[in-house]
């Protein structure tokens, strides 16, 4: 890290600058030290999170999933023994296992504050390493679209199957054709109903007025792959439009990824959505059942290393022919009830 343009981190609308010391690094990644530095505790914010005064000082609480509370504590309790030193606080912390919340006491409200901004920023370098549990999609399953998907996977693996790469194993799963919008780290049933009620919530907010209580009609067509070479590929993904050419479901998409990026429950990786359906993956060839998410990573590290590429030419050629052959390849459509 250049220590003239340190990482940023972003909490509660306010950006903090992430100092890392240096200490032997450790084996395992739950017996990390990771600490911001020693700061001036006046010059915390005071207003991005509730600090309560109380008959022996002041309080602050947190919830935190329990999955990470060993980031806070540190290895044999050094990571928490030093914000309390450091800040004058005193930190309680659940058993390992059962919910609740962690709450942080002082005699100095500025102490309170300073204990309660570094915990924020460990908790979000760490959330940040942790595999996705679940992901907002629109599903692509209808009998219509995996029947034209099996279609496409039996010529393939027919006429393709010498190629460098490909087999059956790389398709996805019919049952699971869908348009991944985010990946989202859910720890506990909390933020699990968090997202859920968030769902609904844009529901009601946007997503009826712009399809109008009604389904929208989208059209599956076309192909592009994730790289320059059509000779290596890695994904290979079905083209997703609306039939009356509008930009419904775009807007639908990019306006759901706002809205649980603002949350917290979901970071932003793009600048808008892209919407495809991804038919072929290398990841597959390790997760037969058609997992993309979850098997994409491995402790929040990415496994591309590890991938086989595939030889994709013939398929393409392939597939024009194969579209060639249909009275009409706007039958591959989903009628998707949003």
């Amino acid at each position: 890290m250049d220590v003239l343009r340190p990482t940023l981190v972003r909490i509660g609308g306010r950006v903090y600058r992430k100092n890392i010391i240096h200490e032997q690094v450790q084996q395992q990644e739950e017996e990390e030290n990771f600490y911001t530095g020693p700061s001036d505790c006046a010059d915390e914010p005071c207003d991005a999170f509730v600090v309560e005064e109380t008959d022996k000082g002041f309080q602050c609480r947190v919830e935190v999933p329990s999955p990470l509370y060993k980031y806070i504590i540190g290895k044999k309790g050094e990571t928490k023994k030093r914000i309390e030193t450091e800040t004058r606080t005193s930190i309680s912390i659940p058993k390992p296992g059962l919910e609740g919340e962690i709450v942080i006491t002082g005699q100095q409200r500025g102490g309170v504050i300073s204990a309660r901004t570094r915990i924020d920023v460990l908790l979000d370098s760490f959330r940040k390493k942790q595999p996705f549990t679940h992901f907002l999609s629109f599903a692509l399953n209808q009998p219509v679209v995996q029947e034209k998907f099996l279609q496409f996977k039996e010529e393939v693996l027919e006429k393709c199957s010498q190629d460098h790469g490909v087999s059956s194993s790389l398709f996805q799963n019919p049952a699971k054709l869908h348009l991944t919008l985010g990946t989202l780290v859910l720890l506990n049933e909390q933020e699990i109903q968090r997202a859920c009620d968030l769902l609904q919530q844009c529901k009601e907010d946007f997503v009826d007025q712009i399809t109008g209580g009604k389904p929208l009609s989208v059209e599956v067509a076309g192909v592009e792959y994730m790289n320059d070479d059509p000779a290596m590929m890695d994904v290979l993904y079905a083209k997703v439009h609306m039939k009356d050419g509008s930009d419904k479901l775009q807007v639908i998409a990019d306006q759901l990824v706002e809205k649980f990026v603002a949350s917290g429950l979901m970071l932003r990786e793009w600048d808008r959505v892209k919407l495809h359906a991804t038919v072929m993956n290398t990841l597959f060839r390790k997760d037969p059942s058609g997992a993309e998410e979850r098997s994409s990573t491995v402790s929040g590290k990415s496994s591309f290393k590890e991938r086989e590429s595939f030889n994709g030419r013939n398929i393409l050629k392939v597939l024009c022919c194969f579209a060639a052959e249909q009275e009409n390849i706007n039958d591959w459509t989903r009628q998707a009830e949003c």
